[in-house]
């Protein structure tokens, strides 16, 4: 099969299979999307999770955030991983949104990355997400892995690893793939231990045939959130 022929195929047996396949970092509205997304960074979307309820509860908008003690959030992430850095982020990401946005989460890549703790991948999370705008792929370790596991991809680093996958997939399903291929990451093709003889996709892996002599040289690619 072509490359071209190989990614339509992975997307349309895993959107089969995965197709409730979705954002697993639990928000309401664009703010706590973003918020969540920036706790992210490094971090597993669980503890996040277990998180953010706290978090939104003393500081619910933008707004309430933009005036909050360093402290204070300190003390209400200090579970995540880099809690003094990303406490920090979050007020000066609030206080932007406010004095720059009139308190509203912006919608284009270019203004999102103004916001401190926001780069590519969180603007992707954010617009694909929270507003069905599909400027980009999101692409953390399970997508890099699955992708270069799978033979769409040859690259490691997460942009080019974006550009090889924006080139084989169309525009509409940038979001839906991203949230498949975590799906694919965190349930079968799992970092220490993947399930090829369980997988839907093995048939036409080429790593789901290959012996352990010559999938060692993949560690690097089995990082895990």
């Amino acid at each position: 099969m072509k490359k071209n022929d190989i990614a339509l195929e992975v997307f349309k047996r895993l959107k089969k299979l995965y197709p409730d396949a979705h954002c697993e970092l639990n928000h309401s509205n664009p703010f706590e999307l973003l918020i969540a997304t920036i706790l992210s960074a490094q971090c597993t979307d669980v503890r996040v999770n277990m998180v953010t309820p706290g978090l939104f509860k003393k500081f619910p908008t933008p707004q309430k955030m933009a005036k909050a003690k360093l402290e204070d959030v300190q003390e209400a992430i200090k579970s995540i991983n880099f809690f003094n850095n990303k406490s920090k982020a979050l007020i000066g990401c609030a206080q932007i949104l406010v004095e720059k946005f009139q308190g509203e989460v912006p919608k284009t890549v270019e203004e999102l990355s103004q916001l401190p703790g926001v780069g590519r991948k969180t603007a992707n999370v954010v617009l694909g997400n929270a507003f069905n705008i599909n400027t980009g792929i999101v692409v953390d370790t399970h997508v890099k892995r699955t992708t270069y596991l799978l033979g769409i991809t040859k690259n490691t680093d997460p942009e080019k690893v974006e550009q090889d996958l924006i080139k084989l997939f169309p525009i509409e399903t940038w979001t839906d793939l991203a949230h498949l291929l975590i799906f694919l990451g965190r349930r079968t093709c799992i970092a220490r231990r993947p399930q090829c003889d369980l997988c839907i996709l093995k048939d036409i892996c080429p790593s789901a045939t290959i012996t352990k002599e010559k999938k060692a040289p993949q560690k690097s690619l089995r990082g895990t959130k």
